[in-house]
């Protein structure tokens, strides 16, 4: 079984395809300036050929139409014929509260994958762009829509509503909805593998730290509590965006500076966090090299992205009643020891100690305590390829065949 994962931004799409039945990669690749005449493709067919090359590409249809190309290629593709995949995972960023697992795609789905763009304005009509190109290039795969947002659908209202007016929630969806859902389930699953327990069992906290960073309260195998909110903005300090601040202080700079809507929405989003602590550097790696140089604003950043993590940690094993093991993951959650040995230090009361030696290492398991702490890095194309397969293995069991419409 072959399934090809498309993740389409609004200037990009990412893409794997792989062969289910061991899991195996089978190629991977990058469309770059979509709709800009500096347009790139970057195909890598695995263990046979590369490909990397600049090239004008309008939009989504002639992005997907260049990786079926690439993909069926006579002499260097991996497969012979396009009706070789048989189902196309997407990944959507938000579902609203339509969707509370991933779905095969029909029109009624694409109806309301429409109403959702009022959620995420920036992403899902990029989405939807994606899904209608590779419609009509893979015309015989079934295509399934994975959404960012469903695993946290299991939360419970005191968890998701907002103290606001209660019709904000009623009549214009305003409420916590979550990110980053494909990653915490990925790797919660893997934590309770590796750990040879059942995922229905644990309680884990999950810190998905990256340029976007969010946490998750995964307990008996349920997200019942997520740090990122109505919009990725709620939670963690992260590489442009602000985190939790004080809901007052915008209006109060936008009212002080003359700034309009737009604007305040540029700063909190684009040039905050770390980016703007620091006046103007958004790479961890960057902040932690000259925190180990000494410079003080530096060595604040990093105290302070570590505190935050480590108020959601005590936060959630609250909410959970415990916590069973805590996993970090993306690229700073998988790749800054210092940052997980600041957030940890002083949760021994949990069951959290860090061997510093592990630690160092970046190994899988890097605790001396009862409570696992852990590095797993994060999968999302291989979670959608997974959730994909789900479908087709429940569609073929119950013989319900809800064909692309």
């Amino acid at each position: 079984m072959k399934i090809l994962v498309l993740n389409c931004g609004s200037s990009s799409l990412k893409f794997r395809l792989f062969e289910m039945d061991d899991e195996k990669l089978l190629a991977k690749g990058i469309v770059e300036e979509i709709g800009h005449t500096n347009g790139r493709f970057k195909c890598d067919i695995l263990g046979r050929h590369k490909i990397d090359k600049n090239s004008s590409i309008a939009n989504h249809k002639d992005a997907i139409e260049l990786v079926q190309r690439s993909l069926c290629d006579k002499v260097t593709g991996c497969i012979k014929e396009v009706d070789e995949i048989d189902a196309i995972g997407h990944r959507v960023v938000h579902g609203g509260e339509a969707f509370t697992s991933s779905v095969f795609i029909n029109e009624a789905v694409m109806k309301k994958l429409h109403e959702c763009v009022r959620f995420a304005p920036l992403h899902n009509p990029s989405n939807i762009e994606g899904i209608k190109a590779s419609l009509w290039q893979f015309p015989f795969a079934r295509q399934a829509a994975v959404f960012d947002t469903a695993f946290h659908q299991t939360m419970e209202q005191e968890a998701f509503i907002y103290a606001l007016p209660y019709s904000w929630y009623k009549e214009k969806g305003i409420r916590k909805y979550g990110f980053h859902g494909t990653s915490h389930r990925y790797v919660a699953e893997e934590a309770a593998r590796i750990l040879g327990k059942p995922f229905n069992k644990l309680k884990i906290i999950t810190c998905h730290l990256g340029s976007g960073a969010s946490m998750a309260a995964v307990k008996n195998g349920k997200s019942i509590d997520t740090s990122m909110g109505f919009t990725p903005l709620e939670g963690m300090i992260m590489g442009t965006r602000c985190g939790d601040i004080d809901p007052a202080i915008p209006l109060y700079v936008m009212e002080a500076d003359g700034l309009s809507a737009s604007q305040m929405d540029t700063i909190l989003n684009k040039k905050s966090g770390v980016f703007g602590l620091t006046e103007g550097v958004s790479d961890m790696r960057i902040v932690e090299d000259y925190m180990l140089e000494g410079k003080e604003r530096y060595v604040l950043v990093i105290k302070m992205v570590a505190r935050r993590v480590k108020k959601y940690i005590g936060a959630y094993a609250a909410v959970m009643g415990g916590v069973d093991a805590l996993v970090f993951t993306a690229g700073v959650g998988e790749h800054s020891p210092i940052i997980r040995q600041l957030a940890c230090e002083g949760l021994e009361f949990l069951g959290i100690s860090l061997d510093n030696t592990l630690n160092d290492r970046n190994e899988v398991v890097i605790s001396s305590g009862k409570t696992a702490v852990m590095v797993i890095p994060t999968n999302e194309e291989l979670a959608i390829a997974r959730e994909t397969k789900a479908l087709l293995t429940m569609e073929s069991n119950t013989g319900d065949k809800n064909k692309n419409e």
